[in-house]
């Protein structure tokens, strides 16, 4: 049963029951993930619903293992040391936090450095960890899947920039393809011979190489990787744009270029002053911003996205079961948050069927944002009166959530703020409001009231309380009411209906079903 009592297929579907109850799902409740890099090593410890988990503990440690690497051909001693300290601490949390036994991952520093084997052997030795170390093509598997996590209809190219390496492999129709690997890794850059000649045309040589064989046909490149993640927030800040979420961020191939030529000009500690990136990873962008600027002109995508999303999230993803694989993560995300946050559990489904009428022509990638936002209605009740409408635009905005463009987010926590507030004149918010056209922007607003409007019911379920019929050319909107509902329709329920109304243009009429 989902909570409501009604497992009949209708307007619901094909979203179907959520997964997150089911034994398959409850395996992956608590998994945990070491990713040993190049330049980092992080702990990532994923739970909630299984489609689209959240992070339970995240961290990183910035340890240089393949700091010069491309000299020595050894793994660096301080990082080393750095590294396995840093290995201690998570075997121990893993345990703490019922993760054991944690999957580790170790990539091309530890692949590429004649003393890898040796120090994988000490890693097992002293903290009980086993290493998986990978190859550059096994790489490139992962990191595609980590965005299929997040994009479960990713079409195009992943780019997956590390310390020592860099991956590229083709995504089409929900599978990984064609994978090529390099040795393009900021750290390995740094000892090129040469100077600047030298390295660009290194540089151009080998991303020549690698994209070679692969094909974009002007679709879209999704960049992975910290080097990526430090340019696009630069990218933001000289662009002014207002949403600071990484994920699912957009560029241009024309911004990118003028961002990199920005950063080139700049000087590293104002840079760094202004978004708060590290002083290591800093030091790494000037040289991936040149691999990245000599990529996209040879593979002239279509447009260039920032995920989130790479090896360690493509760890996951490969332990899920198919069916878990097909759902929508933003769906499966707020059907968790519903089940555990919200004061009537079930409620959101019916809401969706109560407020569908004023949406009837809506296409599915519209659809599945009304729904997401019924099933999250009511998950801030614990927020202040005040600022539950403050609360659920930054959970919206801002929350971990797959699947949804910034366009998308915003336009769901438009709707959940008025969903608690009936106008948004003066809100704090404002610049994220321009991310919306003016349609969008007025859709999310009558999502919001009529939520607002149907939460009047929550006595039984409006679905079945009362039914709303939206006539668009006659500009009339109707309420049948059933003879349980009339008591509920009261003073406050009346003037949000009026509310709803006068945000749809239209004139009302409320009739009472016969007894």
């Amino acid at each position: 049963m989902d909570g409501t009592g009604d497992d009949r297929p209708e307007a619901w579907e094909p979203f179907g029951r959520p997964l997150f109850g089911g034994p398959e799902a409850r395996a992956l409740s608590r998994v945990g993930v070491v990713d040993i890099g190049s330049n980092s090593v992080r702990l990532v410890v994923f739970d909630g619903a299984a489609r689209s988990p959240a992070y339970f503990f995240n961290e990183k440690v910035m340890c240089g293992l393949g700091a010069g690497l491309g000299a020595t051909g050894r793994l660096s001693p301080e990082g080393r040391d750095r590294a396995l300290s840093a290995l201690k601490r998570f075997a121990a949390l893993g345990e703490a936090m019922g993760a054991a036994p944690l999957t580790v991952v170790a990539t091309a520093a530890m692949r590429d450095a004649e003393d890898g084997p040796e120090f994988r052997r000490q890693i097992e030795r002293e903290t009980g960890l086993k290493p998986w170390v990978i190859d550059g093509i096994e790489e490139a598997r992962l990191s595609a899947q980590g965005v299929l996590l997040g994009w479960p209809g990713a079409e195009g190219i992943v780019c997956d920039i590390g310390g020592s390496s860099m991956e590229l492999a083709e995504l089409r129709s929900g599978m990984v393809g064609a994978r090529a690997t390099s040795p393009l890794g900021p750290l390995k850059l740094r000892d090129v011979k040469g100077g600047k000649k030298g390295l660009a045309k290194y540089i151009a040589e080998e991303v020549d190489r690698i994209a070679a064989g692969l094909r974009l046909n002007g679709g879209r490149l999704y960049l992975v990787g910290g080097s990526w993640r430090a340019i696009a927030r630069l990218d933001m800040e000289r662009r002014g744009y207002p949403l600071t979420v990484l994920h699912e961020y957009r560029m241009t191939r024309k911004s990118l270029a003028e961002t990199i030529d920005w950063i080139d000009a700049s000087e590293t500690d104002e840079l760094r002053a202004r978004t708060g990136t590290s002083a290591d990873r800093m030091s790494l962008v000037p040289y991936a911003g040149q691999v990245l600027k000599r990529l996209v002109a040879q593979l002239k995508p279509r447009e260039i996205a920032v995920s989130s999303y790479g090896i360690r999230e493509g760890l996951l993803y490969e332990q899920m079961p198919s069916e878990l694989r097909a759902r929508d993560p933003l769906i499966e995300s707020c059907r968790f948050a519903e089940a555990s946050s919200a004061r009537l559990p079930g409620f959101g489904k019916r809401l969706y069927n109560f407020v569908l009428p004023l949406f009837g022509a809506a296409p599915p990638e519209k659809l599945r944002l009304i729904k997401a936002a019924c099933l999250l209605h009511d998950t801030a009740w614990r927020a202040h009166p005040d600022y539950r409408h403050e609360v659920c635009f930054d959970s919206a905005t801002r929350a971990n959530l797959g699947g949804l463009e910034h366009w998308e987010r915003v336009f769901l926590g438009v709707s959940l703020l008025h969903r608690y507030k009936n106008s948004r004149t003066g809100s704090r918010f404002e610049p994220l409001f321009g991310l919306l056209a003016p349609e969008q922007l007025q859709q999310a607003e009558v999502l919001g009231k009529a939520m607002r409007f149907g939460s009047m019911f929550s006595a039984e379920g409006p679905d079945s309380l009362a039914e709303l019929r939206h006539f668009p050319k006659k500009k009339r909107l109707e309420l049948h009411l059933s003879a349980a509902a009339e008591p509920l329709f009261g003073e406050v329920a009346d003037a949000r209906f009026a509310s709803l109304a006068k945000a749809l243009g239209v004139e009302t009429d409320v009739k009472l079903r016969k007894r």
